[in-house]
């Protein structure tokens, strides 16, 4: 029997089983999504855990240039482990922080730290590329990076950045953040914030720059090397472009502007940090702020260190100790094979104000500065201290002292000294003045003697001069070692009525935002009785007039100085001043072998002098030293030291004391030369 298939559909089934696939699906799905918030939460809050606070931002105090200024205010040196000057938003233009939020953050003002969209945008760049172009960090995500982070390129550092960014976007305001920005991104050249980048590149202060110097400057961050318009001009400027239609996009400035200030030529700024010719001059300074500072005030304080230096000058003294030594080489035959060093101190007289120093021809090769810490023999550049304190003791510039070969046992150095004149002549009978005026080694040794070897070393302390100093009879012919800066000061004495002038390199220090540490006022110390203060000048007037320093002669108005030379022309030595200005110079080998023949004083160093002399004092009006009360010029036989208003040729007018003037001038010819220091 056959059986007929039926023509009727089977029953439909319920789809049950395909909405339980679905409820299961939903299920997983969920439970995949809570797994994965879960381990999300549990990621970050680890993360989180490893985070550093962010309390250090709220006291930003970040490493600061410390800026060295001469007298008129112009930096000339910049001290800094990172060159950076901290300023307020309110010192910036207006433009300046737009430029940057336009390059870098142009949402900065809307997002809480983290930009979502500009995260999905530099992804998706990035995949274009092929690769990682873009970042899509937020100027908060780039503050959190260089203050609190690593500069480690890992997702787990992206995570703490965007919670450090979070985190600062909800403590901080949005001038806060960008004040931050401004001051800590790196922008090139060892340039760390928006002043050190408009110094580096345009030589001025970022409340200077104009639009077309801040957008370039705002389009650093990206890649600073790069985009360094010292080392790829064409990409800095397609940069600057870039920035400025940014700026435009975003409504800060017109088309036209932006336009504008692309063609604008940009003048970039000379490397003039830390100008050649003052180096010594910085050197000394440096070492003194870190000296009573410490170098972390020095090089990290932000420090502005107000100075006495007269960039001008500083560059004639380096001039004329270059042309100086110049002239040595060119007398002495010797070319370029050997030569001697140069050192040169000038200084106001009244204020003590230190407006050049050199302490060698070439800092480069040689930093060990001969102003200051060499130590050299003097020579006769000592005697006016002798001289003074004679005056002050009583003997005057008429009285006489017989120039005659001695014999001192025991008194240079244990051994028997027989001390000898510059050219081993005795001159016989002779005055205090033309004993100083022609430097005469005898008559000075006996006036020593006479007045006390301690009564001088008394009055160089009063005078400022504090290396150790010889206390026999030797101390007459400048046997001492001292620095060149500590017998120039010591001259201020004379220049200032008896003032000593401390020596100042630094007029006032402020610390950041202005808070004063110090203002220096000049020091004057009472060393000397002004009328033997004057009585020296007089005499020193006349060294340069008519006696061994005559090389320094044509300055207008009064100048006075005196030579020094060491035994065997070791050290040459001339120290000169006008009413105003005190100026000393020395010339020696650092190996302490002899200039030459005749390389004294007068001849090697005086010169040097006058020609840096004449360049400090020129468009000032002739000056003339002040004769104080109670000092007499009177007319003095120049050989017997006897008043004598008749003479012409052979009389000098010196100057005494009224109480010395009935004493001396009283006395007959006879009597003088039969004065208690006579054999």
């Amino acid at each position: 029997m056959f059986f007929r298939r039926s023509s009727a559909k089977p029953p439909t089934k319920p789809r049950i089983w395909y909405w339980g696939h679905f409820q299961l699906s939903l299920i997983l799905l969920g439970t995949a999504l809570l797994i994965t918030v879960f381990i999300t939460a549990l990621l970050f809050t680890f993360v989180a855990l490893d985070i550093p606070a962010i309390d250090s931002l709220t006291a930003y105090q970040p490493k600061q240039t410390s800026l060295i200024k001469d007298r008129y205010g112009r930096i000339v040196d910049r001290v800094y482990t990172e060159n950076r000057r901290v300023i307020p938003i309110a010192a910036m233009p207006e433009l300046l922080p737009k430029a940057f939020v336009a390059a870098e953050d142009a949402r900065f003002l809307e997002h809480a730290g983290v930009d979502g969209w500009s995260v999905i945008r530099a992804a998706i760049n990035n995949m274009k590329a092929g690769g990682k172009s873009q970042g899509g960090s937020t100027i908060t995500q780039q503050v959190a990076r260089s203050l609190l982070l690593t500069r480690e390129k890992t997702y787990l550092r992206k995570v703490k950045e965007a919670i450090l960014a979070y985190r600062i976007d909800r403590i901080f305001t949005k001038e806060d953040i960008l004040y931050i920005y401004l001051n800590q991104i790196y922008l090139g050249e060892q340039s760390h914030g928006v002043e050190a980048a408009a110094y580096t590149y345009f030589g001025k202060q970022a409340k200077d720059l104009d639009l077309a110097e801040i957008a370039l400057i705002a389009g650093l961050p990206q890649a600073p090397s790069r985009y360094s318009p010292f080392r790829n001009y064409a990409a800095a400027k397609k940069r600057q472009g870039y920035v400025l239609n940014r700026m435009a996009a975003e409504g800060f400035i017109s088309s036209a502007a932006a336009r504008k200030a692309f063609e604008q030529p940009l003048l970039w700024a000379p490397r003039r940090d830390n100008i050649e010719e003052a180096r010594y001059f910085l050197q000394y300074v440096r070492n003194d702020i870190r000296r009573r500072y410490g170098r972390d005030m020095l090089y990290e304080g932000g420090l502005t260190i107000e100075t006495t230096l007269d960039l001008n000058l500083q560059k004639q003294a380096a001039a004329a100790i270059e042309k100086g030594v110049a002239a040595w080489a060119l007398r002495s035959g010797q070319g370029k094979r050997i030569t001697p060093q140069g050192a040169l101190v000038a200084m106001e007289s009244r204020t003590g104000k230190v407006r050049a120093l050199t302490g060698g021809i070439n800092f480069q090769k040689s930093q060990f500065d001969r102003a200051t810490q060499a130590r050299r023999q003097p020579g006769s550049a000592f005697k006016p201290l002798v001289y003074a304190q004679a005056f002050s003791s009583g003997l005057t510039p008429a009285s006489i002292f017989i120039d005659e070969p001695i014999n001192l046992p025991g008194q240079y150095a244990g051994q028997a000294w027989r001390p000898k004149n510059f050219l081993n002549k005795n001159y016989g009978p002779t005055t205090l003045s033309t004993a100083l005026i022609k430097s005469r080694n005898i008559v000075t040794i006996k006036v020593l003697r006479e007045i006390g070897v301690q009564n001088v070393i008394v009055l160089a302390r009063k005078m400022g001069i504090k290396s150790d100093l010889l206390a026999n009879l030797s101390l007459a012919l400048g046997a001492s070692e001292l620095s060149l800066l500590e017998l120039t000061a010591a001259y201020t004495t004379f220049a200032n009525q008896g003032l000593y002038s401390k020596p100042l390199f630094i007029n006032r220090i402020t610390g950041p935002y202005g808070r004063l540490l110090e203002n220096n006022i000049p020091r004057q110390v009472k060393a000397l009785d002004e009328r033997a203060a004057y009585q020296v000048t007089r005499l020193l007037q006349s060294v340069i007039s008519e006696g061994t320093g005559t090389k320094a002669w044509g300055l207008p108005g009064e100048s006075a100085g005196k030579t020094g030379t060491a035994d065997r022309n070791i050290d040459a030595w001339f120290i000169g001043y006008t009413p105003s200005m005190v100026t000393g110079v020395w010339m020696g080998f650092d190996l302490q072998r002899p200039l030459g023949d005749n390389e004294t004083g007068g001849r090697a160093c005086a010169p040097i002098w006058l020609d840096f002399m004449k360049k400090a004092m020129a468009g000032m009006q002739a000056q003339r030293f002040t004769i104080p009360t109670g000092i007499t010029l009177l007319p003095v036989d120049r050989q017997t030291g006897l008043y004598d208003p008749t003479l012409r040729d052979k009389r000098r007018w010196l100057p005494f004391r009224e109480e010395d003037i009935d004493r001396d001038m009283l006395l007959t010819a006879p009597d003088r030369l039969a004065h208690r220091n006579s054999p």
